[in-house]
């Protein structure tokens, strides 16, 4: 048995190393495009592990069998292909649309690990209490919608449709599942009915 942590951050850690291996399989040295992506995807991938030691999801704590996580590998390694269309399509996004995925990537890794870290501090020093303010207070998956962000940001430089129908085969078939979990697990506080009517689920002020 290993800790679910384990499988994710092993392939996040490693996106480094996949993109570059793409980019040298195909010669896209001079692919201003696979550049930024490397930097995005790879960053991103590091800060995910860093943030796994500094302050750990317990959520990723649970111990799962190998087979559990060669399937995790499996279906993680779908976010690979957008790098693989870049590199192999030698896509060139244009500069504005390179701007657009940055800032993206940007405000969706503030989401993602300042919501991440509140829910970590408040958890350890303040245990049992509905988190309603923050980084949460007009949404209850910030986080979530954080790493929307970060993809989306992803998928543009592809200029591909794939990318964007994988991601939202994540959001529809598994994200959604584990909000509406949350929502019930949540619900065990009393304030949590006031809460929701002053929150969204995923996107704030939206959905």
């Amino acid at each position: 048995m290993f800790k679910q942590k384990y499988f994710l951050n092993s392939h996040k850690g490693l996106t480094f190393l996949a993109v570059l291996g793409m980019m040298a399989w195909f010669g896209r040295w001079d692919n201003v495009t696979a550049w930024v992506y490397l930097a995005l995807h790879s960053t991103y991938g590091i800060l995910w592990v860093l943030k796994s030691l500094v302050f750990p999801d317990k959520q990723w704590e649970a111990n799962k069998g190998l087979g559990y996580g060669l399937f995790t590998w499996v279906g993680l390694t779908s976010y690979w292909v957008a790098p693989l269309i870049i590199t192999w399509r030698d896509v060139s996004a244009p500069p504005w649309l390179i701007a657009v995925a940055i800032s993206l990537s940007i405000f969706g890794v503030f989401c993602h690990f300042t919501s991440d870290m509140q829910k970590y501090i408040q958890l350890k020093y303040n245990p049992g209490h509905l988190i309603t303010d923050g980084m949460f207070a007009r949404a209850r998956n910030i986080n979530y919608f954080g790493e929307l962000l970060i993809y989306l940001g992803f998928a543009l430089l592809a200029m591909h449709w794939l990318p964007f129908a994988i991601l939202a085969f994540y959001v529809f078939g598994f994200w959604f599942g584990l909000m509406r979990n949350k929502d019930k697990s949540l619900s065990r506080y009393p304030e949590f009915a006031e809460y929701k009517k002053t929150s969204k689920l995923f996107i704030p002020f939206l959905f």
